[in-house]
């Protein structure tokens, strides 16, 4: 029982991990956004990009091919600009998310009144990268983003190592929204009977999950009670949304 109670105290201390965007190694930067049409759409991601360069930040587009040193998708940041609805005014800020979904750090919300969208955009996104900069991000050589995430927990009084053993979930062939997983160079892409590309998954250091992007919302797919499931936050909410996927 002892045991048992270390076991759970010591996980528990590692989910309250508290972390920064030092912590991580890189930012990748997306080519689409939920507020406006299209591949890069008024150069967005080429601003985000190069705003994030300037602020000492190593980013990459997110269908860039990625060094090996930066494979493990939980030593990354995740950019994303956000649009606030508002009368007259154009107001966005960035959100930076790891690799499960979890807001690491948002910006200040940057605001520009002018009427065309090239030039507020622009204006917006520069004044919402001043809180960026002020930052003064530097990667503090830590390895452990994904380690805080999912650490190896060591038993005391013991000395056989605890594993964990990850049953794969069944397909259910007869499911007419059945996916079916084909590889990719970083995971895996699940295509419907259209064939349409339905979410991209990327590898982590755990097969049971993945860093999972559908419609441009990016979270986890995560194998659970024989199913497995997307996750993702939504206004601070964790959404679970189960998935059948056939590998």
């Amino acid at each position: 029982m002892k045991i048992k109670i270390l076991v759970f105290i010591l996980f528990t201390s590692f989910i309250g991990f508290s972390q920064s965007v030092n912590d991580y190694k890189a930012v990748i930067v997306p080519i689409n956004f939920d507020f406006a049409k299209g591949v890069n759409p008024y150069r967005l991601s080429t601003m985000t990009k190069a705003n994030l360069t300037k602020a000492g930040f190593n980013a990459y587009y997110e269908n860039d091919q990625l060094p090996s040193e930066l494979l493990n998708r939980c030593d990354l940041l995740y950019a994303d600009v956000k649009r606030d609805n508002a009368f007259l005014v154009t107001k966005l800020f960035i959100e930076f998310k790891d690799c499960y979904g979890k807001v690491v750090y948002t910006s200040e919300t940057g605001r520009s009144k002018e009427k065309e969208y090239d030039a507020a955009y622009r204006e917006s996104l520069d004044l919402a990268f001043v809180s960026v900069n002020d930052l003064h991000y530097k990667y503090n050589g830590k390895t452990g983003a994904s380690s805080a995430i999912a650490p190896s927990v060591a038993v005391v009084g013991s000395t056989v190592p605890v594993t964990v053993t990850v049953a794969a979930p069944v397909a259910d062939i007869s499911d007419p929204n059945l996916l079916y997983a084909q590889p990719t160079e970083t995971g895996f892409q699940l295509i419907d009977k259209t064939p349409k590309v339905v979410m991209k998954l990327m590898k982590t250091s755990r097969p049971d999950s993945f860093i999972a992007i559908k419609d441009g919302v990016q979270g986890t797919l995560n194998a659970k009670d024989n199913q497995w499931f997307f996750e993702y936050y939504k206004d601070d909410k964790l959404v679970s949304e189960k998935v059948s996927v056939k590998f």
